[in-house]
Formats: C-alpha cells, structure tokens, sequence
C-alpha cells in the first residue's frame, strides 16, 4: 500500500505517526507534503518516508491519497492534484473537517473513489474512534480505509449526514474528555494528592471506567450500581454533580458544537 498525507498539521501528522508506529500495518511508501517541511526533516531518515512540498508528485506514486488540509484549503488543493487523480488507481480519504463528499466530487468526478473519514488526535497511538462513510465509488474501496484506521484505533460505518454530529462526539470529544480528567485531577489535588499522582490517579480511573464497558458492554449505569451504595459517598457525589448540572451541561456543550460545525 503506497500512502500519501497531504497537509500534515496536527491531525495529519498525528496519523503518519500512528501508521509509521504501529506494528501490525504495512506500507511500500508514505509520502508526507506540507508548505514548509522544516518541522518533519527528521522523518526523512525513515526508511520508506519521503517528505516533500510537491502534492502531485506524492499523489503520483501513491494509491492512497488522504486530505489533511484546512478546510479552507480544500478545493485550492483539490484543484491542484486533480489532473494527477486517476479513478482506477487512486482512492481518496479526506479527515478535512465539515467537507461533504459532494464538493470533492464537484472537482475530481464522481468516478473517483471518496472517503469521507473523521478520526481523533488519539490516532497517534493507535486509539482513535473514526468514522468513516463513502461516495457511490468508493463503498467498495471502504474496506480499504476500515484496513487503515482499524490498524489505528477502531472504525464505525455510518451515513455521511451522521458525520457532522461524529466529529463533535468522537474529535471535539478528545478535548471534552480531557477537560473532565483535568477538572478531576484539581479535585484530587485539593483533597491533598501532588500534581502528577493526581493526574496519574484522574488517568488510570478514566481509562478502566472506559475499559470496563467495552469489555462488559455493560451500561453506564449498570456499572454506577456497583459503586454506589446506599447512603454513601459515591451517590451523594453524583447527586451534587448532577444538581450542578453535570450531565446537562456535556449535552449543552454537544449540541453547541454540533450547532457551530453546521455554521462553518
């Protein structure tokens, strides 16, 4: 598999590290572009990894074209690399955030293969919860993707017009859930834990509550029964939460970035 990233910002470099660390993926070349490669010299001495500033040559010895750039640069982009875009050769994935797979097409053709892909930053080590869905061209290229970004986390099929509200679950999610682990880890601190065992105590406990359902597939509550006995600490904790507004405010918060990405 010949890969190239176009655009490597944050989201895009985030993926070349998650394919370039992950042991069970194989790829022949990735190709890396971004105005200024000053910052991914060191990955020239990767073997297989070529870094450059010329999109149409990365397209050219590529298969695999995924779009990284801003969404402002999208059809600046896609206007470049199009007379290189062969529909028999090439299958484009695009994690470009609120872009519909129509305005690819609009440029490239509807013969070519599009993905439409919305990955996390937890890409980078091989966590991310991607949703991916496709034009009529390319529903048989998705096991292609599927390959990709399980070999990096997990993947979800779902209808395009699902995928504005997947970006804010699943990529705007990462800074939600940071924050509660951040607000967790002040509260631990307060109660007399130093700053690292704090964060260390907030980290681990998000990470087995979250491990604990996909392993059960058990509902949240059914785990939140377990903990809470009666008259104790842990229900008198939840109930002051929820006074304060705990489960509307992440619903508010959703719904409020959902509103915004339908705006950009």
């Amino acid at each position: 598999m010949k890969i190239a990233i176009i655009g490597v910002g944050n989201l895009g470099y985030s993926i070349a590290i998650g394919i370039l660390t992950q042991k069970n993926f194989k790829f022949k070349n990735l190709y890396l572009t971004k105005r200024d490669t000053e910052s991914l010299s060191s990955w020239e001495k990767l073997p297989n990894v070529k870094i450059s500033t010329d999109n149409k040559k990365a397209v050219r010895n590529s298969d695999i074209v995924i779009i990284a750039v801003q969404p402002k640069q999208l059809h600046t982009v896609l206007e470049e690399i199009k007379e290189v875009i062969n529909p028999k050769k090439h299958t484009i994935i695009s994690v470009v955030t609120g872009r519909k797979t129509e305005e690819i097409e609009q440029i490239l053709g509807a013969n070519v293969p599009i993905i439409r892909s919305m990955p996390n930053t937890a890409i980078s080590v091989g966590q991310s919860m991607t949703c991916l869905s496709a034009n009529e061209s390319g529903k048989e290229n998705i096991e292609c993707a599927k390959t990709i970004f399980n070999s990096l986390g997990k993947t979800m099929c779902i209808e395009e017009k699902l995928m504005q509200a997947a970006t804010v679950i699943c990529a705007s999610g990462i800074a939600f859930w940071m924050r509660l682990i951040r607000a967790t880890t002040q509260g631990a601190i307060q109660l007399g834990f130093d700053a690292k065992e704090a964060q260390e105590l907030s980290m681990q406990t998000c990470l087995g509550a979250a491990s604990l359902l996909i392993q059960t597939g058990n509902h949240p509550e059914e785990e939140i029964d377990k903990v809470t006995t009666p008259s104790g600490c842990t229900i008198e904790g939840l109930n002051e939460m929820e006074h304060q507004g705990l489960s509307s405010s992440l619903i508010k918060g959703l719904v409020t970035s959902f509103e915004k990405i339908n705006q950009i």
